[in-house]
């Protein structure tokens, strides 16, 4: 299927016209996204995903310049091509100092240090604390470039926080079109889990997919259907649909802590005793797991083949 194609074939909701698609993918192909003869060419699929996320603008919210600090957040939603140009998203697993969302799978982020501080700046600053992701862009190594995509409708959490999650693409090639490396091999081992026990990543797309989707010559542990478990459960008046992903770490390099103290160190050691007696995937759920379904969702132009509440994306004009 040819780039063009393949961003055609987004579902009608996400509302992007005919011309619009044009401009995008001649943008594409100027910004040398992929290189022929570089390590890891994006797919027309995830090339297609970039370009939707681009294009999309979230609906407004002006209650957030009413926001005291304290109610503020965003997450960094780091989404990087693999050796094959696939999706990957990065996540860390929490460590149990940190007061919010402790051992837990999330994305890095956290809550805003003034009022002045955008969405983006908060994701950055917090990707940096945590993982140690610079936050200035200078500082990235080269090839290594980030470029901001989007910001997707905010999500309240159940700490009554207003969370805005920022979607950027790591790129692995520089601007002047050089060669491209592998992040999986050069730049994840690089991030230092400064205040988190793990930084992992996994499959973008497959977070619409009830089982994992193996690659020919991958493997994952255990079945296919070890990947995902969804319940329906009752909240206030309502139905809430909680999603569960089980993410294989056996095919990837994980990111461990290089100074360890405190709750930090027990849950990093907890993990590395869990893994030694053979525990191969990391628990991805809660608000979370839906921020992952809604950005797929969005990125790929599909639906996934389990069950969902309706997203917050689909009743958005992304042409306004």
């Amino acid at each position: 299927m040819s780039m063009n194609d393949a961003f055609r074939k987004a579902d009608t909701h996400v509302g992007i016209d005919e011309n619009e698609v044009e401009q995008i993918i001649k943008s594409i192909k100027e910004a040398q996204y992929f290189d022929a003869g570089s390590m890891a060419p994006l797919t027309p699929a995830s090339l297609a995903a970039i370009a939707r996320l681009r294009a999309y603008k979230p609906p407004p919210f002006s209650t957030w310049d009413h926001l005291p600090l304290s109610r503020r957040a965003a997450v960094l939603v780091l989404l990087f091509a693999d050796r094959r140009g696939d999706l990957r998203v990065v996540l860390t697993m929490r460590a149990a100092t940190l007061r919010n969302y402790s051992g837990q799978a999330a994305f890095p982020g956290g809550k805003a240090d003034t009022l002045e501080e955008t969405p983006f700046e908060i994701a950055r600053r917090e990707a940096y604390e945590e993982i140690g992701l610079p936050k200035d862009d200078s500082k990235i190594p080269r090839p290594f470039r980030i470029e901001h995509l989007c910001q997707l409708p905010f999500s309240l959490a159940k700490t009554a926080l207003a969370v805005r999650p920022c979607v950027a693409f790591l790129h692995s090639d520089d601007s002047s079109g050089n060669k491209a490396a592998s992040v999986e091999e050069s730049m994840i081992p690089r991030l230092d889990a400064k205040e988190v026990a793990a930084v992992f990543s996994a499959p973008f797309h497959n977070f619409l997919r009830s089982e994992d989707q193996v690659r020919e010559g991958d493997e994952v542990p255990g079945k296919k259907s070890d990947w995902y478990e969804g319940k329906w459960i009752d909240w206030f008046d309502g139905k809430w649909r909680m999603h569960n992903f089980h993410v294989p770490i056996n095919n990837q390099k994980v990111s461990k802590p290089k100074v360890r103290e405190g709750g930090q160190a027990a849950f990093a050691e907890e993990l590395d005793e869990e893994e030694d007696d053979g525990m191969q995937r990391y628990k991805v759920w809660g608000m979370t797991a839906r921020m992952l379904v809604d950005a797929a969702r969005l990125a790929y132009g599909e639906e996934p083949d389990f069950e969902v509440r309706e997203s917050c994306l689909e009743v958005t004009d992304l042409t306004k």
